[in-house]
């Protein structure tokens, strides 16, 4: 079969000119360490989700750490999704704790509450739900198992800028929320990290994490690390932040727009969480079990329309995690991991590009079969 010349790819940074501008002018300052931009990036940020305090961060992956480390003491244990990106978990061992890998909902891809409360023992100081692919986690529901277990929660909100459960950003949950700034997120600063908390007894332990343990310069009181942003970085994130909402509106409509499209075939769309607003960072879809991955997203790319897989392996299966799951059986995690792919759903595809992107899918289900 002939590839076509046509391109639609899964995601597409846009750094508009006045993010440009603001970066030349921190650059012309000479003050390109985090400084006083950092510091409106996490005011404006935790205005725009609703918190009581936001810190930045170099990644999403420090923001997890610096979660963590304010939280565990060694040993303590910490519910995890089995079906998400790695620092999740990786960063509870970072912080002295140890995963404990639950399974997802068939439907939503998010947190099985049931399972997770199955796996609370007296060692379970935390839950970290993942609002995956921008689908809020249960929200309610993890609630009331972390009050009737005096556990705190960790929400990894990497993919979910924009997501809201009953009204509410999902930065403004009670415990601490952390973002990733990664390219293909909603809103990038290249890379970079953000967290947000209502508990401000928490500020200062992230604070000298972020920053090498510092209580003032050159005066070490704990161990910490450099996972500082940088004003360059929160520059563009000032730009990127007030253009969320019409970004994440526009995904929502492509996203109705597929499912719309693809949901009289053989082919499974991710389930919105009752009571939330899904933010889309991807559009997720589960093949048949009958069809084949490789050869269905070979004939994507043949139409030129690219698709990608988050995540081909859980967790639990992964070698870094084995001595914290041997025997462990998850199997809606096992499933998803072999059946999930997602398609283009950015804000800048246009109407033939989403009906071209929900054509080719419909053909490559036929020709995967």
């Amino acid at each position: 079969m002939a590839v076509s010349a046509r391109r639609v790819p899964i995601s597409k940074v846009v750094i508009a000119e006045d993010e440009i501008r603001a970066v030349v002018e921190v650059l012309r300052s000479g003050n390109l360490r985090e400084g006083a931009i950092c510091q409106a990036f996490e005011q404006e940020f935790a205005a725009a989700v609703d918190a009581r305090f936001a810190l930045t961060a170099s990644s999403g992956t420090a923001a997890l750490q610096m979660a963590y480390h304010a939280l565990l003491q060694p040993g303590d244990q910490v519910l995890v999704p089995a079906f998400t990106f790695y620092a999740t978990a990786s960063m509870v061992l970072a912080a002295g704790g140890v995963p404990v890998f639950c399974d997802v909902d068939p439907q939503t891809l998010t947190l099985d509450v049931e399972d997770a409360a199955r796996k609370v023992t007296k060692r379970t100081r935390a839950i970290a739900p993942v609002h995956l692919y921008g689908n809020a986690a249960d929200v309610s529901r993890i609630r009331a198992l972390a009050e009737a277990n005096r556990l705190d929660v960790v929400w990894d909100a990497a993919q979910a800028h924009g997501t809201q459960y009953q009204k509410q950003d999902v930065g403004s949950l009670s415990g601490v929320c952390t973002y990733s700034f990664y390219p293909s997120k909603n809103m990038t600063t290249g890379e970079g990290g953000m967290v947000t908390t209502d508990r401000e007894e928490l500020i200062e332990p992230m604070k000298l994490l972020r920053s090498q343990g510092q209580s003032r310069k050159y005066w070490h009181t704990t161990l910490g690390y450099n996972f500082r942003m940088t004003d360059i970085q929160a520059a563009i994130g000032r730009g990127q932040l007030r253009r969320l909402p019409t970004w994440v509106a526009q995904r929502r409509a492509n996203a109705s727009y597929l499912r719309d499209r693809l949901s009289c075939s053989a082919l499974s769309v991710q389930l919105e969480q009752e009571s939330s607003e899904h933010s889309y960072h991807q559009f997720s879809i589960l093949l048949p079990a009958s069809h084949n991955r490789e050869r269905f997203m070979s004939r994507l790319r043949e139409n030129g329309v690219e698709s990608a897989v988050h995540y081909p392996t859980p967790l639990h299966r992964q070698p870094a995690f084995e001595v914290y799951a041997r025997g462990v059986s998850l199997p809606v995690s096992e499933d998803a991991s072999d059946r999930i792919l997602s398609l283009p759903v950015h804000p800048y595809l246009s109407e033939p590009d989403l009906q071209y992107v929900a054509d080719s899918a419909l053909e490559a289900l036929f020709a995967s079969s």
